[in-house]
């Protein structure tokens, strides 16, 4: 079976020999001192969300911290622009697409992406473009499935628009004032303008979008980096002796990465203790960079903005989260948003 490349190719060689993936996983934990370590794990993993669920309805520091985040939704059009943005404009300038592990040497489309998705300028138009974009680079390239989570991003800055700050707000302004010499040459106020009551109806959507998104990416990263890929996985671990951080056999090293971002993964996608799993997922990408000194910041940054935007959203409609709140009609903003 050919394995994709993954994240773990930025810092390593492709290894001399093959590792299957079952004789890895039964060879690693038939160790019994492996194996408690990995149960260990596991029991403590079950009671964190337990605890969560327990806890979520019951400390009004949680319920505090979710109206906040409300207040910031406004933002998120911002925040999802900036996400995707900043990586697309590097990836041009750099030659790459999407991912450094697919070069390209069509750059301009994806540094204008890239700059008007800053500026906002065009924004859903361009969001549109940057889709097709990797749309056509993953049917060309699987490889660009490295990169997951930038279709949905795409598609939720569609629906979410430009926000503010924004050229297309400023514009927006402009176009709608009386008596600006804009008003008077605008030449796409009223096709914008139309598409955008249309798209504004899908809005609530875009927490679920951007959460799926995220969810999936953790989940192939866990599989196709570690579990299908061991041992260019047990690479990074002796690179930088992981094993002296802590003093475990690689392979548990190995196994219980891949678990964590599978586990954050389901959870984004159950939208369950979302603005918690959020947050473990951010300290999960810090300490990677940490460990990692020479894997590329800016091949994470999308991941890093998707999930601040989710940790600030939360789990939205279609989510375990949103239907514990229904159950909970003291929860702020039960209806409109969920409280983790």
């Amino acid at each position: 079976m050919q394995l994709l490349p993954a994240h773990v190719d930025y810092v390593t060689d492709e290894p001399e020999d093959v590792v299957q993936v079952v004789e890895f996983i039964v060879q690693t934990l038939s160790e019994p001192f492996n194996a408690a370590l990995f149960a260990v794990g596991t029991v403590g993993a079950i009671a964190a969300v337990v605890a969560g669920l327990w806890l979520r309805g019951r400390v009004p520091d949680f319920r505090v911290l979710a109206t906040t985040l409300d207040s910031y939704r406004d933002l998120v059009p911002w925040m999802l622009r900036l996400s995707i943005g900043l990586p697309a404009l590097g990836a041009g300038f750099s030659g790459y697409l999407f991912t450094p592990v697919v070069g390209t040497d069509y750059r301009i489309p994806l540094i204008a992406v890239g700059f008007l998705l800053l500026t906002g300028t065009a924004t859903r138009a361009v969001a549109l473009v940057g889709l097709v974009l990797w749309i056509t680079g993953a049917i060309l390239n699987p490889a660009l499935l490295l990169a997951l989570e930038f279709p949905f991003a795409f598609v939720a800055i569609v629906l979410a628009g430009p926000g503010r700050p924004s050229g297309d707000g400023m514009l927006s302004r402009l176009a709608s004032t009386p008596g600006t010499y804009y008003r008077e040459v605008d030449p796409v106020r009223r096709i914008t303008e139309g598409v955008s009551k249309r798209l504004d109806e899908y809005e609530a959507l875009v927490p679920v979008i951007v959460r799926i998104g995220l969810g999936l990416a953790f989940i192939y990263l866990g599989v196709a980096e570690k579990l299908l890929n061991p041992a260019r996985a047990m690479l990074v671990v002796e690179k930088y002796n992981l094993t002296a951080v802590v003093p475990v056999d690689p392979g548990v090293w190995v196994i219980g990465a891949a678990a964590t971002e599978i586990g954050v993964g389901l959870l984004l996608l159950g939208g369950f203790l979302t603005r918690g799993t959020a947050a473990v997922a951010f300290i999960v990408l810090t300490t990677t960079l940490f460990g990692l000194p020479d894997d590329p910041v800016l091949a994470h940054v999308s991941l890093f903005g998707l999930t601040s935007a989710v940790f600030t959203l939360g789990a939205g409609p279609y989510s375990l989260d949103w239907l514990l709140d229904q159950q909970t009609p003291d929860a702020p903003d039960a209806e409109a948003a969920p409280s983790d």
